[in-house]
């Protein structure tokens, strides 16, 4: 049997892997630069705020391109961390604006330098493949957009399109 016989559940496996395997390698720079506990899912987030200020939760996730249950959940462990405030909004008591602390401002020249440096090792690793990986993850999410995958396997499964899609 060959990879490709195992199908999705292979493809979502070694997606996992991958996504492991790429932010073990970054974790484990965070930890050699002193960053104990930065975790790599906090840098779209801290960088968004660096560069924009404060910011509630949905213009994060728009920010960074997640959904606003991911951003929550992040914004929550960075709040845990004590590397973002949540306060209320000045403008509009009913929404509440996450900010980073005087802790997470002060990490800010080292994340930069990584920043920099991930940035680059990406590019380079992106030149040892026949085809950039950045350029495929947004084809296939551009491809999953326009045709959902659960749509993809109704269709497989010898539905049409538009038929009622139940549980």
């Amino acid at each position: 049997m060959t990879r490709s016989d195992h199908g999705p559940e292979l493809l979502g496996t070694r997606l996992r892997h991958l996504l492991d395997v790429l932010d073990g390698g970054v974790a484990a720079v965070y930890a050699d630069l002193g960053l104990t506990g930065f975790r790599p899912r906090y840098t779209p987030v801290v960088r968004a705020l660096a560069a924009s200020g404060p910011a509630s939760v949905g213009e994060v996730a728009k920010a960074v391109g997640v959904t606003h249950s991911a951003a929550s959940q992040t914004v929550a462990h960075l709040v845990k961390d004590g590397l973002v405030d949540l306060a209320l909004d000045p403008a509009d008591q009913r929404r509440r604006l996450a900010r980073l602390t005087a802790r997470a401002e002060a990490l800010l020249p080292v994340l930069e330098a990584e920043w920099t440096a991930t940035t680059e090792a990406a590019r380079v690793l992106e030149a040892e493949l026949p085809y950039p990986l950045s350029r495929l993850v947004e084809e296939a999410l551009e491809a999953l957009a326009r045709r959902p995958m659960r749509t993809r396997v109704r269709e497989c499964m010898g539905e049409r399109p538009g038929e009622a899609e139940g549980p």
